[in-house]
Order: C-alpha cells, then structure tokens, then sequence
C-alpha cells in the first residue's frame, strides 16, 4: 500500500512564519482574522492606515471600530461569516465582485476614528482553507482612494451643477426626475414637482442690469435650496429665471405648503425691482403637481406638463402666488378671470417667454 507524501512539520512551520512576516512588512494595508473572527495579523501599514496599532486589536474582534464609529461587520467579517446577501445593506453603492469561496469586494466611506477624518477605502477580502476545505483565516487588503474619489466627485458636480447658481443643472434634474418616478411607480407613493419662476424677470434686467439679475437668481437659489431638505429631494435650476424642486413622496397639501413658504420668503429679502409694469418687489410665482404613478404612466412627462401647466396659470392670475395643478379651475372660478377655461379643461400652454 502506498504511503501518503506529507509535508514535513519543519517546513510548514517555515513557511507559515515566512508568510507572516512578508504579511507583516507589506506596503499594502493588511489584517487577518481566524474563524471566529479574532484578529491574528495587523501589519504596519494598517496601522499606518488606521492609526490604530496591532497591540489594540491583535486577539480581538474590535478590528472594526478602526474604521467606524459604531459597531458593524467589517468585509473579512462577512467572508467569514458567508454572508454575501449582507453587502448592499453595508456597501449601499458598491457591489461586490465576487463570493462563493473567491471572497468579496466593495468600496465605502470610512469615518477612521482614530485618524478624526474620513478616508474612502477599496476592500477585498479573501478567505483561505486548509486542504480539507475548512476555513482558517481571512485576508482583507486596503487601498486609500479617498484623492480618486474627490477628484471624481468634484468633476460629476461640475457636470451637474448650474454655474450660476450652485443648484443642479437641468441634466441632473431630469436624471433624479426619471430615477424618481421610476421608484415612485414601484413604492406607489407620490412624486411632487414644484416650477417656481421669477416674476418680471426680463424686466428686472432691463431696469437694473445683468449683474443685478445674477445677483437676484442666486438669492431665489438660496431660497429654493432650504426647502430641499431630505435626501432625495432636489432643487435645480430649470432654465433662465425658472427653478424646479423635485419632492419624493409628498402630497399636493404639503408640497403647496413648501411653495407658499419659497414665495413667502422670497418676498421677505425685499429685493427691489420697480420696474414699470411691475411691482415694487421680486415676487415668484410656483406652479405644483403631484402624482402617484401606475404601470400605465411610462414617463414623467404628464408630471411635467401639469407643474407646467400650473405655473401658466399662476402668471394668467395675477402673479405673485401658488397655483395647485388639480385646482386650477377652482382658481380660475375664485377670481372670476375673463379668460376662464372652458367645458373644463385647462388652458392649452403657450410656450412661456421671461416675465
């Protein structure tokens, strides 16, 4: 019967002593932990990294707080642990590239506690085995990208951004309006937009020059930002003297409130305009639509038209105030306009010219 080749004792015990020194002098950022875990290797450029030296963490599992604030799995902890459905609860926008024994990789904002800054890190986390399949340790390499990242950010903003005003551009407006509707149609709650214009504009700038008029949208931008005040809401300039407000799931009740609220403040920086033909003051006026879309509703553009077609009537009525899209007729009917739509329908929408 043939005997089974076997490494010798000796050799193993080189070679694993080996292995950890040449893991202990790596350039790159590197830990262990063993099956349960525990740190077993935290070399010198981790602690470089981290700020947090091996003999805090070696034989512990609080290898995570040198990177967050409050307790959570760290990548080689979900290796571990075999946890792959865990990564987009903990990497929202980086998915892994792979698992299923080849390990996990993801990229993330770290708080780095230690350091007192934050540092966007690229992580890969490994397992290894012993011969017979079983897990003794995992591996978890760090690559700082965090210049990478805000080189990137900064250039997606100049993409996005309105040079003006620092709202976001009309391409970024109807990226999250598309994005938005898309998750309202799934969530079946309702997707609020605002069209808020500078009344009199042209005139403004023909009495008070372009500069003036600069100086006067970036005062209405400041107004219009403060509203958008949760994560997914967005204010952007639309275009000239128009501004859009994108409010996911609001309800035409508050989101005409938040409109009455810009007009009112608006108002409230007494910016001179006494232009002939206008008032004493910059006033706005704000067209609202609201909408829960279903399957049948394929794009955002009846939304669209509707916030349009409410901000046309707020100028028929008077300027200088909020028109709802689903009360347009009611306030029409209010004022008893000469021009009052008929067999109740909307007044068809002129292309609208600065006013």
């Amino acid at each position: 019967m043939a005997k089974l080749s076997r490494t010798p004792a000796k050799t193993v015990d080189v070679a694993d002593s080996y292995a950890v020194r040449l893991m202990q002098h790596l350039v790159v950022p590197t830990f262990v932990i063993d099956p349960k875990r525990c740190v077993v290797i935290w070399n010198k450029a981790c602690e470089r990294l981290t700020g947090v030296a091996a003999s805090e963490v070696i034989g512990t599992n609080r290898h995570w707080q040198a990177f967050y604030e409050t307790k959570r799995p760290c990548l080689a902890d979900l290796v571990a642990l075999d946890q792959p459905e865990q990564l987009p609860e903990l990497y929202p926008e980086y998915a892994a590239r792979g698992h299923n024994g080849l390990g996990f990789s993801a990229e993330n904002w770290c708080v780095m506690p230690k350091l007192g800054n934050q540092l966007y890190l690229a992580i890969d986390a490994g397992p290894i085995h012993d011969e017979a399949g079983n897990l003794i340790a995992v591996v978890e390499t760090l690559r700082d990208l965090t210049d990478q990242k805000r080189a990137e950010t900064a250039l997606k903003e100049l993409a996005t951004k309105d040079g003006l005003t620092g709202l976001s551009n009309r391409r970024a407006f109807d990226q999250m309006l598309a994005s938005e509707w898309t998750r309202a149609q799934r969530t079946q709650k309702p997707l609020a937009l605002l069209f808020v214009d500078v009344d009199h504009f042209k005139l403004f700038n023909d009495e008070h020059g372009h500069q003036s008029g600069d100086e006067c949208l970036r005062a209405v931008a400041r107004v219009v930002r403060r509203y958008a005040l949760r994560p997914l809401d967005l204010a952007s300039r639309y275009g000239g003297e128009e501004f859009a407000l994108i409010l996911p799931e609001m309800g035409c009740d508050d989101a005409c409130t938040i409109a009455e609220e810009i007009r009112r403040a608006v108002m409230a920086l007494q910016i001179a305009h006494g232009a002939r033909g206008a008032g004493d003051r910059v006033t706005l006026s704000v067209g609202v639509a609201c909408h829960v879309p279903g399957e049948a509703d394929g794009t955002p553009n009846g939304l669209l038209n509707a916030a349009d077609q409410a901000l046309y009537a707020a100028k028929r009525l008077g300027r200088n105030r909020v028109v709802c899209s689903d009360r347009v007729l009611a306030e029409f009917t209010a004022l008893g306009r000469e021009n009052e739509p008929v067999s109740g329908q909307v007044p068809a929408v002129a292309p609208r010219k600065s006013a």
